[in-house]
């Protein structure tokens, strides 16, 4: 008999980085990992060569399916090579055994993401769960991608300055208007605007300054004139050694119309990785 393989390819609208924490981050991928109606009360993932990985699907009545398995390979945040090991028989021997390759590939801000399945072992009794294993991937898939698109946009970076001199780019005017596309004061309750667009649409952007931690932590909220919908961005400074690390997190994009493209969420993923990836590293760093 021929050995059993699955090859599918999905992408979807958040940038590799997202999407490898949502296979690599036990919470998230106990969110979407199997077929729909199911659950996974248990999600342990120790995510390194020879790492052990243990999930407890439970299905809509209430059986459990314990799955276990060890990663082979962790490139973060490109691919991914695990075993899935499910149906032990009486004798505590595994009945099933797949070997997982999960590849992530940037396009344009969005992830094209592989997976490719080879059945290993497969012993009688397995039939059932081999001929419905393209049909379990493709739910959970469709999980993942609905995880994805109310997830929060996050986006890091590690620069070559000291946190003072991040914070002093982030906060004050003088230096904003440098390399973000407007400047403002980091006051809470400052609001400003800026009206920008591109292809002769212009949209007029509000902003409210709600958070300022000095050193650590400046949000504000963030939404259009005549638009429906509300969002928040926050960023964040970590120390590493005299790096430092800044995680932005830009929440509520799932609430803009998903009929307008230029509020689509790969568009705010470009964007920011212009901003805080090219612009605002080429200020601090040159």
């Amino acid at each position: 008999m021929a050995t059993k393989t699955l090859t599918i390819t999905r992408v979807l609208d958040a940038p590799v980085d997202m999407v490898f924490k949502a296979w690599t981050d036990p919470k998230q991928m106990a969110a979407w990992w199997s077929p729909k109606y199911f659950t996974n009360p248990v999600c342990e993932l120790d995510v390194r060569p020879g790492g052990a990985i243990r999930i407890d699907m439970t299905g809509p009545d209430g059986t459990v399916y314990p799955m276990s398995g060890e990663f082979k390979e962790v490139e973060a945040p490109n691919r991914l090579v695990f075993t899935a090991i499910a149906f032990k028989g009486a004798d505590g021997k595994a009945l099933l055994e797949n070997l997982n390759t999960i590849t992530f590939e940037n396009q344009g801000g969005k992830t094209k993401l592989t997976v490719h399945v080879v059945v290993l072992k497969s012993e009688p009794g397995t039939e059932t769960a081999l001929a419905s294993m393209d049909e379990g991937w493709s739910q959970s898939l469709d999980k993942l991608g609905a995880l994805i698109k109310s997830a929060p946009l996050i986006i890091e970076r590690t620069y070559n300055a000291p946190i003072e001199r991040v914070w002093s780019a982030l906060t004050n005017p003088d230096e904003v208007r440098q390399w973000y596309f407007t400047d403002f004061k980091a006051e809470v309750g400052y609001q400003f605007t800026f009206t920008g667009g591109k292809n002769g649409k212009n949209y007029v952007h509000l902003f409210k300054i709600t958070e300022v931690v000095p050193g650590k932590k400046l949000s504000y909220t963030w939404r259009y004139e005549g638009v429906k919908g509300d969002s928040a961005v926050t960023f964040e400074l970590f120390p590493e050694g005299d790096r430092t690390r800044l995680k932005l997190t830009h929440t509520g994009l799932e609430t803009f119309p998903a009929s307008n493209p230029d509020l689509a969420r790969d568009r705010f993923s470009g964007g920011w990785t212009q901003i805080i990836g090219a612009s605002l590293r080429a200020f601090l760093e040159k």
